[in-house]
């Protein structure tokens, strides 16, 4: 681990229908900014914030949250911390190694219809927005 903040547990929000013991891994399309690959897997300390990615993630499948656990080093995700939030209040991660399954977390808050709509729209408008560059 490098400067990253928090011990655990960690939650990884998806659409996928995952069991304990799978690996979530890296090389797959950012569900922001699907023309980048990403060479990270993205995680959280909170699992409501992992829901929240988890509903805004494409498909039809219902949203799903995770607890995960890093098989490798992680950092504080530079998408959300110092460059744009001072230190990591979102207590958001990444990893280049596979994050492992522990159990479905059944008990995260889900989004209103109109919070919801509120961050597709907000994502929407970033497309295109060279300030809303990933940094992968």
């Amino acid at each position: 681990m490098s400067d990253a903040l928090d011990d655990g547990p960690f939650f990884h929000g998806t659409k996928a229908d995952l069991r304990p013991g799978d690996l979530l891994t890296a090389g797959f399309p950012s569900n922001y900014r699907p023309e980048i690959v990403m060479n990270h897997i993205y995680f959280t300390a909170m699992p409501n914030g992992a829901g929240l990615a988890a509903e805004l993630a494409p498909g039809d499948r219902a949203p799903r949250v995770y607890e995960v656990e890093p098989t490798g080093e992680f950092e504080n995700d530079p998408n959300v911390t110092d460059k744009k939030f001072p230190g990591n209040p979102t207590r958001s991660y990444r990893s280049a190694a596979p994050l492992r399954v522990v159990r479905e977390v059944d008990d995260w808050v889900r989004s209103a219809p109109e919070a919801l709509a509120e961050w597709r729209r907000k994502l929407a408008a970033l497309q295109g927005d060279e300030r809303a560059e990933i940094i992968n």
